[in-house]
């Protein structure tokens, strides 16, 4: 066995335990990627005051819906199952929303969409939740909208929808045998929209301001041995049953610092992680 009275710094700088990862888009470094609705409708802009706080994007369009697009900053894209949990949020503000200068209120939604191998007949495959229903009244100052979610569940999770094929009603749906894991695997574009798939809308004024767009992925603690979201007793139960050589390296889950070995420096490192 190895003496562990030494490794303990040069292991836990080795290996990571689990941690959260985020990236906020304020646009005080201006658009980040991020794309608003421009053309005859209106346009879209920059502002340097009056956003959540200070810089903020700001639409004043007419039309169907409106959409902030993003398919390059690749904090929001990618391979989404490798966190173990990941969170979308936005903060929004509607200083106007009305069809022919009656108030109404849209859905606000993030669509996470993958490009690749589109199915017939439609552009992308994707998943979307509806955040909730925004209207001036509502939303006159600023409100924060966000979700999390398990990026490794198959089935939809609740308030979760589909796109990419129709059911026998014509709702909206993901494609026969594409899980939600499916799409988060392969995202290549994210949007924040008010256009619902399966409903349509009448042209409407847009006023909207929005800011601090973000993500954040939880990467898995290696130290969980069993899976259960929690380094404790039961993960040193494992480290301890698999204790001495594990050729070749990195073939055990419980070899955390995946020198070829089980022994007090992966212990030190599951300790460090501890969190029952």
């Amino acid at each position: 066995m190895r003496n562990a009275c030494c490794l303990l710094a040069s292991t836990l700088s080795a290996v990571s335990v689990a941690g959260a990862q985020t990236t906020v888009v304020t646009f005080t470094n201006g658009a980040e990627g991020w794309i608003g609705p421009t053309g005859p409708g209106g346009s879209t802009s920059i502002v340097a005051t009056g956003g959540n706080p200070d810089a903020n994007m700001r639409t004043v369009f007419n039309n169907f819906g409106i959409s902030f697009f993003n398919s390059t900053n690749q904090a929001f894209l990618g391979d989404f199952t490798t966190a173990q949990s990941a969170t979308i949020g936005i903060d929004v503000r509607v200083e106007n929303l009305s069809f022919f200068g009656t108030p109404v209120s849209r859905p606000l939604l993030v669509e996470l969409r993958d490009t690749t191998n589109p199915p017939a007949g439609y552009g992308w495959k994707s998943v979307w939740y509806v955040f909730a229903p925004l209207s001036s009244a509502a939303q006159s100052s600023w409100t924060s909208f966000s979700v999390t979610f398990d990026p490794n569940a198959t089935a939809l999770p609740p308030g979760w929808g589909g796109y990419g094929a129709e059911n026998a009603v014509g709702e909206p749906q993901l494609p026969a045998g594409t899980t939600f894991r499916d799409v988060l695997k392969g995202v290549d574009a994210v949007v924040f929209t008010t256009l619902q798939p399966g409903f349509f809308y009448g042209f409407t004024d847009f006023t909207v301001r929005i800011d601090n767009l973000r993500v954040t992925r939880v990467q898995p603690n290696p130290a969980d041995l069993d899976g259960s979201g929690t380094v404790n007793a039961a993960d040193l139960s494992i480290l301890l049953a698999a204790w001495g050589e594990c050729p070749p390296k990195g073939a055990c889950p419980a070899d955390l610092n995946g020198d070829g070995l089980v022994d007090a420096a992966d212990m030190s490192v599951l300790l460090a992680g501890w969190s029952a």
